[in-house]
This record gives structure tokens, C-alpha cells and sequence, in this order.
């Protein structure tokens, strides 16, 4: 195990950059995932970890190695693709003891660390099937086995639950962080999919156009986002255009007017104002003791189980999504109701870099 430490790489094809000036560390034994809209760069960041792609600027260090300019073979980096790229002609112990094989492990020695492998993965005695035979779980936890079998320094889970369905990636994500933690291995994780990188890591680092934007905690980056990017990408979010004014007043552009706790960051002029859906208030009633409350009128209604998504039109053509839990005796919102909504002065983010993508 080992910290993994990235100094400015840059990969750039002719005039693009896949990634620019990008510098992170990982300490050992954390979980990194790096999340991020698809072509952000954070599958050539990994390909640049594993040896698979060469950095055009910078340099990578595993262990306080430099490990830039080495082969994959090289590194001690356990890398599951996204596909599994299992070999459809070998066995479940075969695929799992080609790595050792490649390193040059003596036989007798493969044998007891494959067997290990898949007991690590809950696939012990299934050695001898084919990945054929196997689902679609099991396949990832041939290729978890894989990566694992010889106790690299890094592991790389490039959207190892994608091909998976919904029931399955909630149980098969639980169990890589726990097998994570109780290995302590440096593991870093790219995925588009906020929920599982919300759930599975220790850090969340987000990508766009080759570049970080923020690197944080789960509640840093939901609670104290840096800019709108961020704020839509991580999380749900309503977005209000309007004016940040001083004493703490945004002005939407169709006409509200919103306190706001934190404008002290902003510089006053055209802004963004981010609301998370579950800090919004809906009653049949003026909700008590918020410093913003308006009228408006369901829109839509996102049935969720537990859940319920409501879309409510505010005054001056603006519209928020909130989110309540679905109490049976509270009844459930229909299109057309009059309601109000309120939220508190604190509840809401203000960005000066109004994002389209946050539109």
C-alpha cells in the first residue's frame, strides 16, 4: 500500500488537452473517486496512473516512487475495467493467476494466492468455471479478484458497477468498500454516477474539461460547493438567475426577492442562486419562522416510494424542486394546488460564475 501522488500532468492530442495542470494526492489507504461528465479527463487520469497512456507534462509517484515513464507491467497498480476484459477461453483461477504469471511468480505460489483472491471476493471454490458460467456480479468480482491478487499499491476501478443492474450496484458497491477497508489499499475510482462516489469514498474529486474543480469530502462539496459547476454536479440543486445585492438580497429575474445569508463572497452583480431540494418547505400554509416564503402552484409530481420530487411555479415564470418525505397521512400533492414554499436565509448558495450547465 502507498500514497499516489500526481504533479501537474498535462496529456494533450495535437491542440487538446485531456487533462491540463492536474495535481492531486492520495494518501495511503484512502478511497478517491473521480467524478465527472463524460470526456472531464478522468479515465486518461487513470490510464496516466496505470501506465497506459504517458503524461505529456508531469510526473506520477506512487510510494514515493517515480513511476512516470514505466510500463504497466512495472507498476504495482490493480486496474478493473470497465468491461472486466476477462478472457472468455480461461478459467475463473486462470484469469485471476495471469497477472502473478506475467510477474513471474513461481507455480506453486499462484495456486494458494488465487484461492485467496476469490475467498477475498466470495467466490471461493469457483475456480474452476468458466466466466460464461458466471453473472454479471460474479464477472466483477473475477476481475476484483484480478486486480487484487497480487497486493498492488494502487487499485483503479474504472465504472466498475456500469455494467451491473440497480439492485446489484447497491450490493456489490457496499462490498468493495468494505473489502477496501479492511485490505487498506489505495484505491482510486473513476464514475459518472455522484450516488456512487457519494457513497463509496473517502474524497470526491471533480473534473470538468481536463481540469479539477474541487477536491473534498462528500459534505464539503454538497454543503460548500465552489462554484456552480459543482453545485449542480454533486447533488440535486433549483438554480434562480438573477442580481446579488448587498444586505445579504438577490433579486430573481422575475422579480423575488430572496435573503441570503452567505452574499459576502459574491461580488454584487449578475448571479446564480442554488437551492438543494430537500431545504424547501411546502405546506398548504405560510411556513413560520423562514425568511423566504412565497405562493406558487405544483407543476409536477416525481412519485420516488419514500420520496416525492414536487415542481412548484413561483411568481415571474421561476420554478424550484422540492423534496419531501411521502407521509401517507399528509396526503400527496396533484398538479394545480396551491401551496406555498419557504426556505431559510442559510439554506441558499450564491455564485457569481453563472454556469450554463447550472441553467
Amino acid at each position: 500500500m502507498a500514497q499516489l501522488d500526481l504533479s501537474s500532468i498535462t496529456k494533450r492530442y495535437g491542440d487538446f488537452y485531456a487533462t491540463r495542470n492536474l495535481s492531486l494526492s492520495v494518501e495511503d489507504g484512502e478511497f478517491v473517486a473521480l467524478l465527472g461528465p463524460s470526456g472531464c479527463g478522468k479515465t486518461t487520469t487513470m490510464r496516466m496512473i496505470a501506465g497506459f497512456v504517458e503524461p505529456t507534462e508531469g510526473s506520477v509517484h506512487i510510494g514515493g516512487r517515480d513511476m512516470t515513464n514505466l510500463p504497466p507491467w512495472k507498476r504495482d497498480t490493480g486496474l478493473v475495467f470497465q468491461n472486466y476484459a476477462l478472457f472468455p477461453h480461461l478459467s475463473v483461477a486462470q484469469n485471476v493467476a495471469f497477472g502473478l504469471e506475467m510477474r513471474h511468480i513461481s507455480k506453486s505460489d499462484i495456486a494458494p494466492k488465487v484461492e485467496e483472491a476469490l475467498r477475498l471476493v466470495r467466490l471461493g471454490g469457483m475456480g474452476d468455471r468458466m466466466p460464461r458460467q458466471m453473472s454479471g456480479g460474479q464477472q466483477q468480482r473475477v476481475a476484483l479478484a484480478r486486480a487484487l491478487v497480487f497486493r498492488p499499491d494502487v487499485l483503479l476501478l474504472d465504472e466498475p458497477l456500469s455494467n451491473l443492474d440497480a439492485k446489484l450496484r447497491l450490493e456489490v458497491r457496499v462490498e468493495i468498500r468494505e473489502l477496501q477497508r479492511k485490505m487498506g489499499i489505495t484505491t482510486v475510482m473513476v464514475t459518472h454516477d455522484q450516488e456512487e462516489a457519494l457513497t463509496m469514498a473517502d474524497r470526491l474529486v471533480v473534473m470538468r474539461d481536463g481540469e479539477v474543480r474541487q477536491v473534498g469530502t462528500q459534505r464539503d462539496l454538497y454543503e460548500r460547493p465552489t462554484d456552480s459547476f459543482v453545485a449542480s454536479f454533486v447533488g440535486r440543486s433549483s438554480f434562480l438567475h438573477g442580481t446579488a445585492r448587498d444586505a445579504g438580497q438577490f433579486l430573481t429575474r422575475g422579480g423575488l426577492q430572496i435573503q441570503c445569508a452567505e452574499l459576502e463572497k459574491v461580488l454584487f452583480g449578475p448571479a446564480l442562486l442554488s437551492l438543494r431540494p430537500e431545504r424547501i418547505i411546502v405546506d398548504s400554509r405560510p411556513p413560520e419562522g423562514l425568511e423566504n416564503v412565497f405562493p406558487g402552484e405544483v407543476s409536477f409530481v416525481s412519485y420516488l416510494g419514500g420520496l416525492l420530487d414536487i415542481h412548484i411555479q413561483l411568481a415571474g415564470d421561476e420554478q424550484v424542486i422540492a423534496q419531501i418525505p411521502n407521509r401517507a397521512e399528509a396526503g400527496i400533492p396533484q398538479i394545480g394546488d396551491k401551496v406555498f414554499v419557504g426556505w431559510s436565509a442559510a439554506s441558499a448558495r450564491v455564485f457569481s460564475d453563472p454556469d450554463r450547465s447550472a441553467s
